[in-house]
């Protein structure tokens, strides 16, 4: 039994890497690592501070023969900063010189959210606030709309041969659909066991993008940041504890695997070779319907990842959101 392909992308593989959270110190031995195991999709970002040791992984991966450039899939993301048209194309081209590429498989903005402009020289990655996260957010009066357009531009100039969003609400795919030249081919949204969001997976699967679901395990990444309580973690979820029993597989790999029978593609995160293997070792079993069944109706509407909780100036008066909406999602 193999993976299932990705309906909506094809040659964008359904479990990559994920490198949020992890150190720079760390981050080229880990990529090379799971790349040498047979990982070949690497969910990267600005955001995470650590592109320049993706880039010298990818390197030694080349120079030494373990792939090549063509069988990787690499996504990166546009910062909340760069979002005016001006910034967008130095932003993506930092990202690939950090990476040493010469184009992205897909290029997504991060945030629908426009911050004050932070120059390269002054701070970088810029982070979520004023003097890193520390401060409180400043917001820019920068237009969706603008920054997809100049997202689009990029496209063009074949720095990203695919251009997508994420964390999108239906309403605002709905507003994007309608003036996109180039359609997003993807929306990387928050999906767990305890975040399902059906409606919004279906909706993009329905309109040919992609749907790739961080923090695909739920809870354990945010427990060290407060946002989450251990008795929040769905890999101890009694259901699917039972569930992995009966398979004969780990917790991690029974989350995964509901995912991927969804549709919708996976980024785990991992410094444990031993974990690498078991993330990426899902093609050998399958959830029958009762399994699916139950594992659904599990969902809390639980999500973990919301800037609103862990950011001063949200709602501050005269603020985008305070404006638009509060908090993010809802």
């Amino acid at each position: 039994m193999t993976l299932p392909a990705c309906a909506q992308l094809p040659g964008m593989p359904m479990v990559g890497l994920g490198v949020w959270k992890a150190p720079s110190d760390v981050t080229a031995q880990v990529v090379y690592d799971a790349v040498k195991l047979g990982y070949r999709h690497l969910d990267c970002a600005c955001d995470y501070g650590n592109e320049p040791a993706v880039g010298a992984a990818l390197k030694r991966l080349f120079d030494e023969g373990v792939c090549t450039r063509e069988e990787l899939w690499i996504t990166s993301k546009l910062w909340n900063t760069y979002h005016a048209r001006e910034h967008v194309l130095p932003a993506c081209q930092r990202t690939l010189d950090d990476l040493g590429l010469d184009y992205l498989d897909l290029y997504l903005i991060h945030f629908p959210i426009a911050l004050k402009f932070v120059p390269f020289e002054e701070r970088y990655p810029p982070e979520w606030t004023d003097n890193g996260n520390s401060g409180v957010m400043r917001f820019a009066d920068v237009p969706y709309r603008e920054t997809w357009e100049a997202m689009e531009e990029l496209h063009a100039a074949g720095k990203a041969k695919h251009i997508g969003v994420s964390n999108l609400n239906v309403q605002s795919l709905v507003d994007l659909l309608r003036y996109a030249k180039v359609r997003p081919a993807c929306n990387q949204i928050e999906n767990h066991l305890y975040l399902q969001q059906g409606k919004l997976a279906t909706f993009c699967h329905d309109h040919a993008m992609a749907v790739v679901g961080f923090s695909p395990l739920g809870a354990a990444s945010y427990v060290g940041m407060g946002l989450a309580s251990a008795d929040e973690d769905a890999l101890k979820d009694p259901t699917v504890v039972r569930i992995a029993a009966a398979k004969g597989k780990t917790t991690a790999q029974v989350l995964l695997r509901l995912q991927l029978q969804r549709g919708i593609a996976v980024v785990p995160k991992s410094q444990s070779a031993a974990r690498l293997r078991e993330n990426l070792d899902l093609g050998g079993f399958e959830l029958d319907g009762g399994e699916v069944k139950q594992l659904l109706a599990l969902d809390r509407n639980r999500r973990f990842n919301d800037p609103a909780v862990y950011a001063k100036g949200w709602g501050e008066p005269g603020s985008w959101l305070a404006q638009h909406g509060y908090p993010l999602y809802e």
